[in-house]
């Protein structure tokens, strides 16, 4: 019996995880990527939540715990750099691994090849389906028919875009932008701690990663302009405009971001669509409930490719019903994060002086909880 094919665009976090577990459950899968490569770098993120289950269940987290910064602390400085107080970053509690993006798409990558096929350097340029398949042309690639077609190709997806609709449509910009620019090794003096300044509507985090640490700005300007994401020269402009006068080490991490030749830039956004499903595509990870800020878009699409394969396989030759409960297990958890944005943009950057303050009595609430819990802990 020929086995179903299935197209998957993004060979990012969602993509490979999808590959994985749809080739062992009986499906041909093939991922398309427009880079001609993994990418490289990135930013840390933590492996959390519905991502710990689903990573055991492949057989990687021993990999990426291996893998893992040393990041252990957080430290808040105020205006002036000096540190205001310490936060603990792990908990035996809560079982998380902060990875490197870069390192996470490498394990997957490496997971899920041999059951599939990935072609890089190239993209879907258009999608024809009726009711026994889809009928997708590429860039590069002669065309293809396959079974059913996933959009596992991040917040600016170009499947959703044929299928859906224009990304303006569903993308709401939160009101910040995000900047990140890698840095030499010796930026950082202490591998396990991550520090982070942050004054009325700018927030400065030098994070120390794995290898390669990272300067990241996230800031509210007056008026977001229209973004152009190929307009390297103003984004430099944009980034150091909006930290000419911030002090610590800002003007050293500025200037690293205006040498780099492609600093990652954007506008800080959450997507929101009404149906993650048309006929015989589906939409997966950012491409279908991106949530700018809480930084656990990468668990959110490790665990929604492990649900939606599950589904699949649990109604073999009913996509939609399939479709339908994959779309309805993740809104449980996309659906309220998504509803604390608002709140947690203003806590992550507060526009006023009071803001900022009440952002640090909490923290300091917080570190005082854990110190406490620690102690008990350590007394039974």
């Amino acid at each position: 019996m020929k086995k179903p094919e299935v197209l998957i665009g993004g060979a990012g976090i969602a993509g490979p995880a999808l590959a994985y577990w749809l080739s062992r459950n009986g499906y041909r899968p093939t991922v398309v990527e427009h880079a001609r490569q993994l990418r490289s770098g990135g930013s840390a993120i933590v492996v959390k939540g519905p991502a710990i289950p689903a990573a055991e269940r492949m057989g990687i987290l021993p990999q990426l715990r291996e893998l893992a910064t040393r990041n252990r602390s957080l430290t808040l400085l105020d205006a002036g750099g000096r540190r205001i107080l310490q936060l603990p970053l792990t908990s035996d509690k809560a079982p998380t691994v902060e990875v490197t993006r870069a390192d996470l798409s490498e394990v997957l990558h490496r997971s899920a090849q041999t059951g599939a096929e990935f072609v890089f350097d190239d993209t879907v340029t258009a999608l024809d389906q009726d009711e026994g398949g889809v009928d997708v042309t590429f860039r590069r690639s002669a065309p293809r028919r396959f079974d059913l077609v996933v959009g596992a190709d991040g917040m600016h997806s170009a499947v959703r875009r044929l299928v859906f609709g224009p990304e303006r449509q569903f993308a709401s910009d939160v009101g910040l932008y995000g900047a990140t620019v890698p840095l030499e090794p010796d930026a950082v003096e202490d591998p396990t701690e991550m520090t982070m300044l942050t004054v009325p509507n700018r927030m400065l985090v030098l994070h120390p990663s794995r290898t390669t640490p990272l300067a990241i700005f996230t800031f509210r300007t007056a008026q977001l302009a229209p973004h152009d994401r190929k307009n390297t020269a103003l984004h430099k402009h944009t980034v150091a405009d909006a930290y000419a006068d911030v002090r610590w080490r800002a003007p050293e991490l500025v200037a690293a971001f205006l040498g780099h030749p492609a600093p990652y830039f954007d506008p800080l956004t959450t997507v929101r669509v009404p149906s993650w499903s048309r006929g015989r595509v589906v939409l997966l990870g950012d491409a279908a409930a991106a949530t700018a800020l809480l930084g656990d878009g990468s668990s959110m699409a490790m665990a929604g490719a492990y649900a939606l394969a599950q589904e699949l396989a649990a109604q073999p030759g009913d996509h939609a019903r399939a479709f339908a409960a994959y779309e309805s297990r993740l809104r449980r958890e996309t659906g309220p994060r998504q509803r604390r944005v608002g709140l947690l943009s203003r806590l992550m950057v507060p526009r006023t002086r009071p803001g900022l303050a009440v952002r640090n009595t909490v923290g300091r609430a917080v570190g005082r909880t854990h110190r406490t819990a620690t102690r008990e802990a350590a007394n039974r």
